[in-house]
């Protein structure tokens, strides 16, 4: 089922510029229309964002390519998620053989989407909290992927990176980020990358945005 409208986004973002063939194998084999509300899956595959209640979002397929690809994921990477919102990402980075865990703050959506990625049998670890400060108790991570924007880059997380890693972060106002790539190249010294112009839901919590 949506093989074709499947591929066909694989076409959209390969010719935009996602070159990661791993990136694009996982994206023509996870099902997005099982990861969006059934009120909107004639645009599951769309390269558009949309919305799952909450005023959060399932980002837009180029942007989850994108930020997938910056991270540079290798078979057994241990992947952190702050944002497990949909599971889309999540499903992804299981399908290119990631060890993941992935929090999310809001637990309607935490529910709901830890029963879909059981029924699915996509393993991922979740737990449901505040993203901003980590997950310590399993870091260091190989990578650490934010689906949200942050005024800042949470120092918990840049030191829950393992050496070598890389955080992909939005980073900049509520309106608007550029994509944050830090990678850890020491124990003390961080190398890092702006890409303009992303939009994200604000990333809310201790070392994020404040709460309204």
């Amino acid at each position: 089922m949506y093989e074709k409208e499947r591929q066909e986004l694989v076409d959209k973002i390969s010719k935009n510029g996602i070159t990661d063939v791993y990136v694009l194998k996982a994206i023509s084999e996870v099902e997005r229309h099982k990861f969006v509300p059934e009120a909107l899956l004639p645009h599951a595959y769309k390269d558009v964002a949309l919305p799952i209640g909450y005023g959060q979002t399932i980002s837009q397929p180029y942007t989850v390519a994108f930020m997938t690809q910056s991270l540079k994921v290798q078979p057994d990477s241990k992947i952190l998620e702050i944002g497990t919102g949909s599971g889309y990402q999540a499903a992804l980075l299981y399908r290119m053989g990631a060890k993941v865990y992935s929090i999310e703050r809001q637990f309607e959506i935490y529910d709901r989407t830890r029963k879909l990625l059981d029924e699915l049998e996509i393993r991922v670890n979740t737990k449901c909290g505040d993203g901003t400060i980590g997950w310590e108790e399993f870091a260091p991570f190989d990578g650490i992927l934010v689906t949200a924007g942050s005024p800042n880059v949470p120092p918990s997380l840049q030191k829950q990176l393992a050496v070598g890693g890389k955080l992909v972060i939005p980073v900049g106002d509520k309106v608007s980020q550029k994509l944050r790539i830090v990678t850890k190249v020491d124990v003390d010294k961080f190398e890092t990358v702006d890409i303009p112009e992303f939009v994200f839901v604000p990333l809310i919590g201790k070392e994020g945005w404040k709460q309204q």
